[in-house]
């Protein structure tokens, strides 16, 4: 009696087991969630379409699947500018871009992409971890119902392309411009026609004359785009963008709606993608500016003192004129300022004391 009173129960567990098998996978899998990520980028575009690329695979792996992200270019869903809006509005859950795309939306973001003059990329990642600049990059964001995370870095980017010689700052006088963020606000100050064009859009700009002198990125990107078989001089230093922040922006319901470790995954992918599309900048274009220098024969000058203290002047008088209308945009600008010269402070001792030492002239 007792042998059979086991065995029953033996098949009662048996059944029950089978059937925990039969419903557990169903049960997993509705609990996976797919994400569309729009990007401002080109198609698999050198280091910020990539970045992006990156951004989706470690979320998609870390996640065991459970949180599954595609990448699309720009144009494959919406055009490069109307990514915040469809992240934003919810046709889609997420997207990669650059925070001073979206200025004429919410004026304040444009000073968390690059402040001319401003926070090189150590700098920058440290005001977001350290100096309250993820906390009002989320309240700037959400103004967009996105939340907000630093995801690249381009480091300090070069001056520009030009197609004629830049002496003072006089020169900038009449000239067709690309170039976005308070960098262009600075620009137009100085007297040039600024316009502002998503990437693949400004090597036919460039090459029907359309523009006369455009900033993109750095030697890798540009040497991606060929932006040497349009323009003849290639100037530094990229006052106007020491450190570009790219941004991954995530719809403020889809974000509140996932589980806190996928929360948690979100955030430490974010800050790998962060470090690693920087360290891919230094890598590739010390290799890209050789290629542009000694194979394409590009013309890479300095600007001269009279054009940087021109613009240095300019930019202090217009962001303080910008901001002063606008409450976000002041907190913001007023915090990274702080920053700032806490930054010069140090670095004097630091960083750029540093960098005077590595050029003296020993063997080493």
């Amino acid at each position: 009696m007792k042998r059979r009173q086991f065995l029953s129960g033996a098949a009662v567990a048996g059944a029950t087991a089978a059937a925990a098998s039969t419903f557990a996978k169903p049960a997993i899998a509705q609990d996976v969630r797919e994400w569309r990520m729009v990007t401002t980028w080109p198609k698999n575009f050198p280091g910020l379409g990539t970045g992006a690329n990156l951004l989706a695979e470690y979320i998609t792996k870390a996640s065991e699947g459970r949180l599954k992200v595609t990448v699309f270019g720009a144009g494959e869903i919406v055009p490069a500018f109307e990514a915040i809006d469809a992240v934003g509005n919810g046709t889609v859950e997420m997207g990669h871009g650059a925070p001073y795309y979206w200025k004429g939306k919410v004026d304040a973001t444009q000073y968390i992409a690059a402040m001319p003059f401003g926070l090189n990329a150590q700098e920058q990642n440290a005001w977001f971890q350290w100096g309250g600049g993820q906390e009002l990059a989320d309240k700037v964001y959400a103004e967009l119902n996105c939340k907000f995370f630093p995801s690249g870095n381009t480091g300090t980017q070069m001056g520009g392309w030009f197609n004629k010689e830049m002496n003072t700052i006089d020169d900038y006088k009449g000239l067709k411009m690309r170039i976005p963020g308070l960098g262009g606000e600075v620009v137009k100050a100085a007297g040039a026609n600024v316009v502002n064009l998503p990437g693949g859009e400004i090597p036919p700009a460039l090459q029907s004359g359309a523009i006369d002198a455009t900033e993109w990125v750095g030697p890798y990107n540009d040497l991606a785009f060929g932006l040497y078989k349009s323009a003849k001089y290639y100037y530094y230093p990229g006052w106007h963008e020491p450190a570009t922040v790219l941004d991954n922006f995530i719809n403020l319901d889809a974000w509140n709606a996932l589980p806190d470790d996928l929360k948690a995954i979100v955030e430490q992918a974010n800050r790998a993608v962060n470090q690693m599309v920087l360290s891919e900048f230094t890598a590739r274009n010390v290799q890209a500016l050789d290629t542009l220098r000694n194979k394409h024969g590009v013309d890479v000058r300095p600007f001269s003192d009279d054009i940087l203290t021109g613009l240095g002047k300019l930019s202090g008088e217009v962001l303080r004129d910008l901001v002063s209308s606008n409450p976000l945009s002041q907190e913001v600008f007023e915090s990274l300022i702080a920053f700032r010269t806490q930054s010069i402070a140090w670095s004097k001792f630091s960083e750029a004391a540093f960098a005077q030492a590595r050029v003296l002239p020993f063997k080493y």
